[in-house]
């Protein structure tokens, strides 16, 4: 073969190449969305916005949920990375509080074991209360946390995760010790707003989103934010105005399954990005009070390993590792 032959050879491998990876993520007709923890939580939460979007956007139309609860993610990871391995049709949800359950659990598997893919939202935190509970605002329970600790009970996710790790900072902001905390875990966010529904605890923490359809009813009353500002258009004080100098934003986004090939990668990324751009994701974002913060492939990598550093350190400062 001389060398134009050659040439167009390789000009033609590089064409089918290209149009098997592009043939590749247009075949992708259905997408398995895994959630390492219950249904009802912020991880699932996601899960569906996604869906919602996905469908309303034309990128794709079938879908499959599989739920693994426990250990903020702890349970779940393992399953999905020896069950899923090399499936490109399949997504996790997960996040911040993955990062501090896997550091608290002391887990043999680590996030980075799968493939990143994207980080889609970030959002603040809120602390509420049963609307019978005597606290009204965050001051008259800080007070009551500081007069004894032990009959304040704080819900929220599995431990060591950002419900925890929120938690932990408001001690160590309020002078106490934060493993005089008494935190009570729950698999996700559905349990334990059921928990504070049947008056079983104090007060509860977790993203506001999963707290707001019970707020607006009337069920819960919210006492603060954990973001730097008030979110807009929610008549909620932040923690700093509650006298309590602490701020913390839950994070969450994808990952693909271990062993997938670059060109999977790029082509779920690829269907991540059209999602994100279209209005039917930022109606989503709208809805929940979500920050968009996307992210993606490599930067994406760095920023979660940055993150095991991080929520480490934390952890370590406040107690729970």
């Amino acid at each position: 073969m001389d060398r134009r032959q050659l040439l167009v050879a390789g000009a033609a491998s590089a064409s089918l190449t290209a149009f098997g990876s592009a043939a590749n993520a247009q075949a992708l007709t259905s997408l398995n969305i895994f959630v390492p923890a219950a249904p009802g939580g912020g991880w699932d939460g996601t899960g569906r916005a996604i869906e919602r979007s996905m469908r309303a956007a034309g990128i794709i139309q079938n879908f499959q949920f599989d739920h693994a609860p426990g250990a903020g993610g702890a349970v779940g990871l393992p399953r999905f990375l020896q069950q899923r391995r090399g499936q490109a049709d399949t997504i996790m949800v997960a996040g911040m509080v993955m990062v501090g359950a896997l550091i608290t659990n002391k887990s043999p598997v680590r996030l980075l074991d799968t493939t990143p893919l994207a980080r889609l939202t970030g959002e603040a935190l809120a602390v509420v209360v049963p609307t019978a509970s005597p606290f009204q605002t965050m001051r008259q329970l800080i007070d009551a946390f500081k007069a004894d600790p032990g009959r304040v009970s704080w819900a929220g996710g599995s431990a060591g995760g950002s419900d925890h790790i929120l938690a932990g900072l408001i001690a160590k902001s309020a002078g106490l010790d934060a493993r005089r905390v008494s935190y009570v875990a729950f698999a996700g966010g559905g349990p334990a707003q059921a928990a504070l529904l049947g008056n079983q605890v104090s007060c509860g923490i977790s993203g506001y989103s999963e707290f707001a359809e019970q707020i607006k009813a009337g069920r819960l009353r919210a006492l603060a934010v954990s973001s730097p500002e008030r979110i807009a258009g929610i008549d909620v004080p932040t923690l700093r105005e509650g006298g309590v100098d602490v701020e913390l934003l839950n994070w969450r986004g994808l990952f693909g399954a271990v062993g997938i090939t670059p060109p999977q990668r790029e082509a779920l990324i690829a269907l991540i990005r059209r999602m994100v751009a279209s209005d039917a994701w930022k109606g989503e974002l709208e809805r929940n009070d979500w920050l968009s913060i996307p992210m993606y492939g490599d930067d994406y990598t760095r920023f979660v390993q940055a993150e095991f550093t991080r929520i480490e350190g934390i952890l370590k400062d406040i107690g729970l590792a």
